[in-house]
This record gives structure tokens, sequence and C-alpha cells, in this order.
């Protein structure tokens, strides 16, 4: 599988045209769903179905339980772009490659993402079956050097040294806050620890990321939200707490990616919910909710 380094910035353009002109509405709204949330897409009214493989310059998805096409049409009266299934770095892509959707959203004129992912949890105040809204990531691959912006950088989307304090729009943690008390459900939030995957973190470096700060660890979802939010979009995220991370040599469970896409579909029902409630309830996007860092030399 070729991986390309950097991407030319026409080459999203392509894409964006292709996607634009098979679209009746225009999305406002993008939505990456996570293993085994793919069910999510059959709530979307008027949803229109590509491929992956049909978008020019689009990465193919190949893990069990990500369909692998974009599904456009309307969830609680507002216009959405769905990825039914994302792409990962360890499936050989490169990040440029993996935040490629990301980039043609945003030219499509989408300017909030919704990210979802399966997680394990690290928060030993968590269980299997939570749902976690993200507050801040951490991202070792992307502070030693894998950055989804390394490269030349594309001015036309964003700064060469963008600020990501709130790279997790706090407004629109706050509405999930407030849609999931208005349902009784009971949401976490805290801190997503990205790895490249594909093996599941060890017990020692789940013991390193407890002491780190971090609530729940995937394989994904912070090198798009970096691009996202580079690119001038707002992000909220969560997580889908499908496992606990095992943090003793000597424990006697095991974790599979069997385990992780069954208990995804338990949470799916509660997770629909607390998204249509939130995209019901969603605020005009405001530019203001962005920092952006001055140019250097």
């Amino acid at each position: 599988m070729e991986q390309m380094h950097t991407i030319p910035e026409e080459h999203y353009h392509v894409a964006a045209d292709h996607v634009r002109a098979r679209l009746s509405v225009a999305p406002a709204v993008g939505l990456v769903l996570g293993s085994g949330l793919g069910p999510l897409v059959d709530e979307i009214e008027g949803a229109q179905a590509i491929p992956f493989g049909e978008i020019p310059g689009w990465p193919s998805a190949t893990v069990q339980g990500h369909a692998g096409r974009l599904v456009g049409g309307t969830l609680e009266g507002c216009p959405v772009l769905v990825m039914q299934g994302r792409i990962h770095y360890y499936e050989g892509y490169s990040l440029a490659q993996v935040t490629l959707p990301v980039r043609v959203m945003r030219l499509l004129g989408i300017d909030t993402l919704i990210l979802t992912n399966a997680a394990g949890g690290l928060n030993q105040g968590f269980s299997v079956g939570d749902i976690m809204v993200i507050e801040d990531h951490i991202y070792p691959a992307g502070f030693s050097g894998m950055n989804p912006l390394h490269g030349p950088n594309m001015g036309s989307f964003g700064p060469r040294f963008p600020v990501h304090t709130h790279t997790y729009s706090p407004q629109l943690r706050a509405l999930a806050h407030r849609v999931a008390a208005g349902q009784g459900l009971t949401l976490r939030e805290g801190v997503y620890v990205s790895l490249s995957g594909p093996t599941f973190e060890t017990p020692a470096e789940v013991r390193l990321f407890r002491a780190w700060g971090g609530d729940a660890v995937g394989m994904s979802t912070a090198s798009e939200a970096l691009v996202a939010y580079h690119a001038g979009m707002r992000v909220l995220g969560f997580s889908s707490i499908t496992n606990i991370s095992l943090d003793s040599t000597t424990a006697q469970q095991e974790v599979s990616h069997e385990d992780v896409l069954r208990a995804g579909k338990q949470i799916v029902p509660r997770l629909a919910a607390l998204l249509r409630g939130v995209l019901r309830e969603l605020p005009p996007f405001d530019p203001g909710e962005i920092e952006n860092a001055p140019e250097h030399d």
C-alpha cells in the first residue's frame, strides 16, 4: 500500500468536487464513526451513500466494523456528512492520507466535526459501556515527530504554528453534558490517549498513560482533531469505553477486537440518542471559538 506523505492541495479539491456533485444537501456537520458504530447511519434521512473507493484519492477502509462509505443527508434537521468507518495509520497509510477526509470536509463547507471512537478505559472509575466526551488528548506519536501537520504548511487551510489549547470545543462539550443530563445519561469527561496501533497497549504502558492523566486510550482521533482545528473547524469528540485496559502482566482477562465490536453495538443506542440531541441543539458556528497563532518565520 503506497503512502503519500504529502498530498498536493489540488487533490483535496478534486475529491471535494466529486463528493459535492453527488450530494443533494450541502453538509454543515461532519461525523466520523468508530468501530462498531456504523449503524448510526440508519438514522440519517434522505441518505446518499458514496463508497470510499469511488472518491478520487480517498483511501480505502480495511478494518472489520468499518463499512468504508460517506453518507450524506439530514439528522435532526441538520445537514450532515458521515464517514461510516475511518482510515487508520496502522493500515499502512500516511497521516496525510488518514486526515485527507477532514480537509475534504472543510472544503465542502463543513465547520463542525464530531469524532467518535472505541477506546479502552484507563480511568479506574470507568466501566465498559460508558461514554466519555473528550476534553483533550495526549498524542505521543505527534510530539515525537509523527504530526499530521508535518511538512509544507497549506496556508489556505490554516497557520504554520496553530494553537491547540481548545482543540475540543468547550461550548460543544458543555452542550453534550446538558443533553446527556436531559436524557438521564451519565456522560464521563476526560483525556484521550491516541496511539498509532495496531497493538493494544501493554500493562506498563497502561500504568504510564494513567500517570500522565489519560482516561481512555485508542488508535485514532487525535490526528483528525488536529487537522480539523488547524483548518478552522470546531471539534467535539466521544469515546465509547468498550474494554478496560489491563495494567498487570498477571491479569487473566484478554482484550480482542471482537470484544470491542460487541461492546460498541451495546453503546450505539445511547450514543445515537446523545448525538441526535447535540445536533438538535447545535448552536451556530462562531469563528471566534477557533484560536490561531500568528505566522512565524
